[in-house]
C-alpha cells in the first residue's frame, strides 16, 4: 500500500493536506454558492439557522470539548450579542459591522469576568455558577428599560457597502461567510499553542500546570473565545430574526448548544458544524412528517405533534447509546474503514 508521507512540520501542519480534501471542498464551496438558486424560501432559512447554530456550537465546543469547562450559560452569552447589537445599531445608529465586532467583544469581556470563577470551581460547581450567571442576564433584559423586558426589541435590518440585507438569500450568503470564518478560525486555533494547552488542561489540569501552563490564563482566554462566538451568533440571531425577546434565551438554548456538542462530538469542530445540523434540522423534519401524514393518517400525524419532545429526546439517546463519540465518531470510523478497504487492521 502506499501513502501520502509528510517530510517538513509545514506540511504537517496544512490545513488542507490531501488533493482528496481540496477536491471535495471546492465541490462543497461550488454547491453553497448555486444552491440558493434552487432551493426555497423555507429551505434556505433552515441553512440560515443552522448557520448561526453552527458559530455557537463550535465557541461552546473550544470551551467545553477542547478545554473541559463545563457551562450552562451559553445562552446567556448569545442573549448578550443579540442585545448589544440591538441597543447599538438601533439607539446609537451604528453600522452592523462595527456592532458585530463589539457584540463579540461584549460577550467575550462578561465571559471572562465569568470564567474568572473557573479557576476554583469545577465540575458540576463551575455549571451551577455559569447557569446562575444565565439566570442573571435573564433577569437583567427582562427589567431593564433599554431592553424593553418581555415586549421585546425590533432589531434593524443588516446594511454592508450600501447593500440592505433583505432576502433570505442574502441572509444566506452573509451568515455562512461568518460561519466559514468561524470554522477556519477555530480549526487554526486548535493546532496552535493556545489549542495544545486547551487540550492539555481538560486532560489532566494539574500536568498542564506542573508543565508551566498557566491555568488561569487559559481558562479565562478560553470563556473570553467561547463567549466572542457566542455573541456573533447572537448578533447575526438578532439581525436575522428582526424581531427578540428573552424567553428565546432561556435555558433551554444552553441546553440545546450541550446536545449539539455532544451528539457531533466533543472536542471536534467538525462535530460541532454535526451537531448544529442535527439539532436544528429535528424539529424541521418532525414538522415535515406532521404535514406529510396530515393528510393521509391524521391521528398519526397528531400522535407525532404530541410526542414532539419525546422523539427529539429519543433521536439523542439513540444516538449516544451506538456512538458515545458522537456523529464525528461515525465519520472517524468511516474514513478508516474507506482508508483501509479491503484490509483490516
Amino acid at each position: 500500500m502506499s501513502g501520502k508521507f509528510k517530510v517538513s512540520y509545514r506540511e504537517d501542519m496544512d490545513l488542507l493536506q490531501t488533493l482528496w480534501i481540496k477536491v471535495w471542498l471546492c465541490i462543497f464551496v461550488a454547491c453553497m454558492l448555486v444552491s440558493p438558486f434552487f432551493l426555497t424560501r423555507y429551505q434556505l432559512s433552515i441553512l440560515n439557522e443552522m448557520g448561526i447554530a453552527t458559530i455557537g456550537a463550535i465557541g461552546f465546543n473550544l470551551l467545553t470539548g477542547y478545554t473541559g469547562q463545563i457551562s450552562l450559560g451559553h445562552g446567556a452569552f448569545l442573549a448578550i450579542g443579540a442585545y448589544t447589537t440591538a441597543l447599538l445599531t438601533g439607539k446609537l445608529g451604528i453600522p452592523f459591522i462595527l456592532s458585530l465586532a463589539l457584540s463579540g467583544l461584549m460577550a467575550a469581556l462578561l465571559g471572562m469576568i465569568v470564567g474568572i470563577p473557573s479557576l476554583r470551581l469545577k465540575g458540576l460547581y463551575l455549571a451551577l455558577g455559569t447557569l446562575a450567571f444565565g439566570f442573571i442576564v435573564e433577569y437583567i433584559i427582562f427589567h431593564w428599560d433599554l431592553t424593553q423586558g418581555d415586549m421585546g426589541m425590533a432589531v434593524k435590518r443588516i446594511g454592508v457597502g450600501g447593500l440592505t440585507i433583505k432576502t433570505q438569500q442574502h441572509y444566506f450568503y452573509l451568515i455562512m461567510s461568518f460561519a466559514v470564518m468561524a470554522t477556519i478560525c477555530s480549526k487554526n486555533l486548535v493546532r496552535t499553542k493556545i489549542g495544545r494547552n486547551f487540550i492539555a488542561i481538560r486532560d489532566r489540569d494539574i500536568a498542564a500546570e506542573a508543565m508551566g501552563i498557566s491555568l488561569a490564563k487559559y481558562k479565562v482566554m478560553a470563556f473570553a473565545v467561547s463567549s466572542f462566538y457566542a455573541g456573533v451568533a447572537g448578533c447575526l440571531m438578532a439581525h436575522y430574526q428582526k424581531w427578540i425577546v428573552p424567553g428565546s434565551f432561556d435555558i433551554s438554548l444552553s441546553i440545546a448548544y450541550i446536545a449539539m456538542i455532544i451528539l457531533g462530538g466533543l472536542g471536534s469542530i467538525l462535530g460541532s458544524i454535526m451537531g448544529a445540523i442535527l439539532i436544528t434540522g429535528i424539529p424541521h423534519f418532525i414538522i415535515y412528517l406532521t404535514d406529510f401524514f396530515k393528510e393521509s393518517y391524521p391521528v398519526l400525524s397528531g400522535v407525532i405533534v404530541d410526542l414532539k419532545l419525546g422523539i427529539f429526546g429519543l433521536i439523542i439517546v439513540v444516538t449516544l447509546l451506538f456512538e458515545p463519540q458522537g456523529l464525528s465518531g461515525i465519520y472517524r470510523r468511516a474514513k478508516v474503514y474507506w482508508k483501509t478497504w479491503p484490509f483490516k487492521y
